[in-house]
């Protein structure tokens, strides 16, 4: 991965936010809605082995591998009803990651969100969250590209309607898939474990699949992200 000089040290020129477990606290809450409908459906799942196996993966990549265990084919409409499962929470269950709004308006470079979810999911969520108004219109989806995470896709076409070079680009990610296609895209990647459904042991697997360092508190991110790409960076693990 490219890094810059040390004696030419900038700021990343486009930060990449993950939605849900980064922007919005909402993956227990879709992971219900997710285990709930595949349940109806036949294939008997839990929440939490839904997050363990699907955290970060699109809805369709998800389907693909749930189809091809099952050996027949889920309902056209399943993403719509796993979607529609989980929007009817958010007003009541869903809120932002602390201090996100701040993080965000602390961050002097542009800014961009990447998620697995539907267009109306992640608008929804934003909105519900109070955070549409600070990231849109540059609110890009799964749906938009042929291979969602851990396909390098999405965050490519993200850099490319940004104007980033990828080196470029840093990528905010919660979850194991994320970090894999954004290391694929040739990105950096700050890993983030604060939200509610990461587990003791998450920031290890994030570092592990390659996040270029980890935190669990959204104060912490400017200055990460400020500290740019020069040798020596990150400043800490």
């Amino acid at each position: 991965m490219t890094r810059t000089p040390q004696n030419n040290r900038q700021r990343f020129d486009l930060v990449i936010f993950d939605c849900d477990g980064v922007l919005v606290d909402s993956e227990v809450i879709s992971c219900r809605a997710h285990a709930e409908t595949l349940t109806r459906h036949g294939y008997a799942i839990t929440e939490q082995q839904v997050l363990e196996r699907f955290l970060g993966v699109s809805d369709r990549e998800a389907r693909l591998i749930v189809e091809a265990e099952l050996g027949l084919k889920l309902p056209e409409d399943f993403e719509a009803q796993v979607k529609q499962a989980a929007l009817q929470r958010y007003p009541s269950e869903l809120s932002n990651i602390p201090h996100i709004s701040a993080a965000i308006a602390a961050i002097g470079v542009p800014k961009c969100v990447a998620s697995s979810g539907t267009p109306e999911k992640i608008r929804h969520g934003l909105a519900c969250a109070g955070l549409h108004d600070a990231l849109a219109p540059h609110i890009f989806s799964a749906t938009q590209v042929k291979r969602g995470k851990p396909a390098p896709d999405l965050f490519l076409f993200a850099a490319e309607r940004m104007q980033a070079s990828p080196e470029r680009c840093v990528v905010i990610e919660d979850s194991v898939a994320g970090i894999t296609g954004a290391l694929a895209a040739g990105m950096t990647v700050l890993g983030f474990h604060g939200g509610s459904h990461c587990l003791p042991g998450h920031a290890g697997k994030l570092r592990a699949a390659g996040a270029a360092a980890t935190f669990d508190d959204m104060r912490q991110l400017p200055g990460l992200v400020a500290a740019g790409a020069g040798a020596g960076w990150p400043p800490g693990r």
